[in-house]
């Protein structure tokens, strides 16, 4: 993104260009749907925690990212891991942008979405699927949330699984916390996971 508002004058595209290139891009998307091609959409929506991309495939939601993961790697990684055809199609992700605003607003303590779980397996899968059995305003330990997925002596992998959790906030890791009450890591970031705890605290 260019920062420099002169620079970013002198390059941008033309108006006209512009909503061209945007009914292309819409024509480009609906084509995409029709004809079963558009195995990934993506979009992204502003939150108190920064930018937020939301990734989708048929399946249901696959990925949530912050910002600091670095979006453009974020879809990257999604290429390869599930399919090149990736395209930003706000629509398919519609409903999850409006439930993340809810959350945010305080109007929503927990998520109806289908996802797609597929960027997780094994023990780290069944960690993830765990998560929603915490409840909003609750934490848990490390310890037992490895207990929960079968393996009581996992307890670094079930804080891996929660770092590298794919679907950050919809699958609320930011409640599983340290022995001690320390917060511990987060993938958005220590500041988020407080920030988030806060909200749901003050329900």
């Amino acid at each position: 993104m260019n920062h420099d508002p002169v620079l970013a004058t002198l390059t941008a595209p033309p108006p006209a260009e512009e909503a061209t290139h945007r009914r292309l891009h819409d024509r480009l998307t609906t084509a995409a749907h029709a004809q079963g091609l558009l195995d990934v959409a993506y979009r992204t929506v502003d939150s108190p925690l920064g930018t937020l991309l939301l990734a989708a495939t048929p399946q249901g939601l696959v990925r949530v990212a912050y910002a600091a993961e670095d979006h453009d790697a974020v879809l990257r990684q999604l290429a390869v891991r599930i399919s090149p055809r990736v395209l930003r199609a706000p629509d398919r992700l519609d409903t999850a942008a409006r439930q993340i605003d809810e959350y945010f607003r305080k109007r929503r303590t927990a998520f109806d979405l289908e996802l797609d779980l597929r960027l997780s397996h094994g023990f780290r899968r069944r960690v993830l699927a765990g998560l929603p059995s915490i409840g909003y305003g609750a934490t848990a330990s490390y310890t037992a949330v490895a207990t929960a997925a079968g393996s009581p002596k996992a307890v670094r992998a079930a804080g891996t699984a929660c770092a590298t959790n794919p679907l950050p906030i919809v699958l609320p890791c930011h409640r599983v916390v340290r022995s001690s009450g320390a917060i511990g890591h987060y993938i958005g970031g220590a500041r988020a996971k407080q920030r988030l705890l806060d909200l749901e605290s003050t329900a």
